[in-house]
């Protein structure tokens, strides 16, 4: 969970995450996590910014050789 997604907006300070989409943030990661250990995985969740804890899981694991990511569109205004 990256802190930044939590803050106000930078044009009139508005929540960008409110309580009704925090609360099905939340019911979807653990859903998705039970899902997974039913089928013999986990889920690795982390809170802070991505470039910091996926810097600091490869440094943990050491044996990671790819990094699999996608990047947030963006609206333009």
């Amino acid at each position: 969970f990256d802190p930044r997604h939590y803050l106000g907006t930078h044009c009139y300070g508005l929540p960008k995450t409110g309580p009704h989409r925090l609360r099905f943030l939340l019911e979807s990661v653990k859903d998705l996590r039970e899902t997974l250990k039913r089928k013999g995985s986990s889920l690795v969740v982390r809170k802070g910014k991505p470039e910091d804890v996926v810097r600091d899981l490869i440094t943990q694991l050491g044996s990671v050789t790819t990094v699999v990511f996608h990047e947030e569109v963006k609206e333009i205004l």
